[in-house]
């Protein structure tokens, strides 16, 4: 099991989360069997179905993925008792996010791409159509008066 915790910088705002169950989280992957690992970031959804993994009795994933160099079958799946946290920004540290269940596979980068939502830190506007164009996210809290954002993310595996 693998625990991706994020933090960012965040100006005027809280609860940042992705905006929908559907959103497509995209990680670097690197093969515990050969240690290869790919450049190519790949889509994960958790509320996609679930795929037949071919090796084991009756194992299913969000994600089958096979090695380039060594061949080998992996698998992971999003923990149906670990949701994504909403990110409060506290202290500026990094904060647990998400949690996979990883089979011969581990993730070793992540990729915000996609649409996120958060809120007003004092106003609690909602703003559902976050995107980090260029790493980050700027607006106007009009409910509040003053500028909002989101920048400098950044994301850390560690073993759950």
């Amino acid at each position: 099991r693998l625990l991706l915790s994020i933090k960012a910088n965040l100006e005027n705002v809280t609860n940042l989360v992705p905006a929908s169950v559907d959103f497509e989280y995209f990680f670097g992957v690197k093969c515990t069997s050969c240690n290869e690992f790919t450049q190519r970031s790949y889509p994960l959804t958790a509320s996609c179905e679930e795929h037949h993994v071919s090796t084991g009795k009756d194992n299913t994933a969000h994600f089958v993925w096979r090695c380039g160099l060594c061949k080998r079958e992996s698998s992971a799946k999003f923990e149906a008792s670990s949701p994504p946290q909403p990110y409060s920004n506290a202290n500026s540290q990094f904060a647990p996010f998400l949690i996979i269940d990883c089979r011969g596979l581990e993730f070793i980068s992540f990729d915000p791409r996609g649409i996120w939502k958060c809120e007003g830190l004092d106003s609690r506007a909602l703003f559902t159509e976050v995107e980090f164009d260029g790493g980050e996210w700027v607006d106007y809290d009009e409910k509040a008066k003053m500028p909002v954002g989101i920048s400098e993310i950044e994301s850390q595996w560690s073993r759950a």
